[in-house]
């Protein structure tokens, strides 16, 4: 045990950054920081949680980073100190050891080739293996490579490819379809394209998905990896399929495999969604109440949580909320076209935090489904408060509808624009703001008839209650009109209105 336990110390501290990685993420651990931080981690995992498992996986990376090493290493390794390699994905290979070669000591065999295993996709449920995933050998040096693989279908894997439904015209909805990945048995594999792939089943090459263009400047056109559907060029019988495939050889192993499979649209994912996912408006509540509730380590205390009513993905209103279960935000996506955009370009990712959204961690959020059918439509924001209920969020315009809609200012409104029928401006003929009586419209009576005939109205600004009180009743004020009207005009200067007078609009 202690020898294990220093022997993988000593791997794991030759190991590079990708290695310490691809150990930390195996193992549930963080694989952030510089490699020093890494190494420390790595380090303090072994000795915490030393296991069998872990150790088969440190001695996976350290043979294949040091390939001789490790084979001199088995073989100066004390026979108190068992090795286990993980299980055959092929044939086995020769078990019988060579000559001795030092100090009586036997040649190691190769260790065996770990089984690779390739992620689960939500579109596609694997019916048959067909072949099962089998590494590309180069054949020499050059740079461009082929590998050929054969296989064939039974009677009912091709009844059943013939009476499968159609996905659209000429697309079947059980196919056959190639997948290639890294040859790596640490975990499971994504879909990945060696270098200038092309692939040719029964002579005819068959189409490969292209690259995506980049609207980012500087950034390269991306290629997505998915599987390739080689149904139609197959010999829908029991004959020998042969599939050849060219690909680069610039350092990187990889491994093909085919598979019979079921492919679902997008809404056969929705149904699947819709009956087997949905959060209860309770515990939905219960969420909401769990994250507002009173911290007292916490200075800041929330009182409400806003969420948007507009999908982030479309930006439009929400039809099906949906979001992640290992999320912490309460804002959701809608459900219908984020499965219809993987469905076109599979990335899984959530459009609010950018974390892994697999298909698996999927849920509609029940209460913001009954939120949506009692809303308006006009209504894009809600706010949760910390009882578990909810209130509408109206923003400045709404409510500037809604004043304007009800017709009661909320302040004080006068109208100088318009006359009177009498030809005196309300500012002076009506009651001001004050309570007070106006008089000095007479004064100012035929310049604001005039005026109004124009489109405004004149108004004396100079004119104040001392004015008013001098001024006496209503017939001197007409006696002061008609004064005005035997007097000349008054002299201009080089403005078209008088010294004293400005007009309102």
């Amino acid at each position: 045990m202690a020898a294990e336990l220093v022997e993988a110390m000593n791997m794991v501290k030759s190991f590079r950054v990708s290695d310490l990685q691809t150990l930390l993420a195996s193992m549930g651990r963080s694989k952030s920081g510089l490699k020093q931080d890494l190494v420390g981690r790595a380090l303090r995992l072994v000795q915490t949680e030393y296991s069998p498992e872990l150790l088969k996986n440190v001695r996976q990376l350290y043979e294949t980073r040091f390939p001789k090493s490790s084979a001199w290493l088995a073989a100066r390794r004390p026979e108190s100190v068992p090795v286990n390699y993980p299980a055959l994905n092929s044939s086995p290979r020769g078990t019988a050891q060579g000559t001795d070669y030092l100090n009586n000591i036997p040649k190691p065999v190769p260790p065996p080739a770990a089984e690779v295993k390739l992620v689960p996709l939500p579109f596609y449920h694997n019916l048959e293996t067909l072949l099962p995933p089998t590494e590309l050998i180069a054949q020499n040096s050059e740079k461009l490579q082929e590998s050929h693989c054969v296989f064939e279908l039974t009677q009912s894997q091709v009844e059943q490819i013939r009476n499968s439904s159609e996905l659209r015209p000429g697309m079947k909805s059980v196919q056959v379809v190639l997948r290639i990945c890294y040859t790596d048995s640490i975990g499971v594999q994504e879909d990945q394209y060696p270098p200038n792939i092309a692939v040719k089943v029964n002579q005819s090459y068959c189409h490969v998905p292209g690259y995506y263009p980049s609207n980012k400047p500087g950034v390269e056109p991306r290629r997505p990896c998915r599987p390739v559907n080689i149904t139609p060029w197959l010999h829908l019988s029991t004959a020998t399929n042969r599939v050849t495939i060219t690909w680069g050889n610039f350092g990187k192993r990889y491994s093909v495999a085919v598979y019979l499979v079921r492919v679902f649209t997008s809404g056969e994912l929705f149904n699947q969604l819709k009956h087997c996912s949905v959060e209860s408006a309770d515990r939905c509540r219960e969420r909401i109440q769990d994250k507002l509730r009173f911290d007292p380590e916490s200075e800041i205390a929330t009182t409400g949580l806003r969420v948007s009513l507009i999908c982030p993905l479309v930006k439009m209103r929400l039809g099906v909320p949906c979001r992640v279960l290992t999320c912490a935000h309460l804002q959701c996506f809608d459900a219908v076209f984020f499965l219809q955009m993987n469905e076109k370009k599979p990335t899984w990712t959530c459009p609010v935090c950018d974390k892994p959204a697999p298909f698996e961690l999927l849920t509609i959020d029940g209460l913001l489904s009954e939120i949506l059918k009692e809303t308006p439509e006009d209504v894009e924001e809600i706010e949760y408060l910390t009882d578990g209920s909810w209130r509408p969020i109206r923003d400045d315009k709404e409510k500037e509808r809604e004043r304007e809609n009800s017709r009661t200012p909320d302040y004080p409104v006068v109208d100088i624009c318009v006359p009177e029928a009498n030809g005196h401006s309300p500012a002076h003929s009506g009651t001001n703001q004050t309570g007070k009586p106006g008089s000095g419209g007479a004064s100012a009576g035929n310049g604001s008839t005039s005026a109004g005939s124009g489109g405004g109205v004149v108004v004396d600004l100079t004119l104040d209650d001392s004015s008013d009180e001098e001024g006496g009743g209503g017939a001197e004020d007409s006696e002061d009109t008609d004064d005005s009207q035997d007097s000349p005009a008054p002299k201009r200067g080089r403005y078209d209105y008088d010294k004293d007078l400005v007009t309102a609009y």
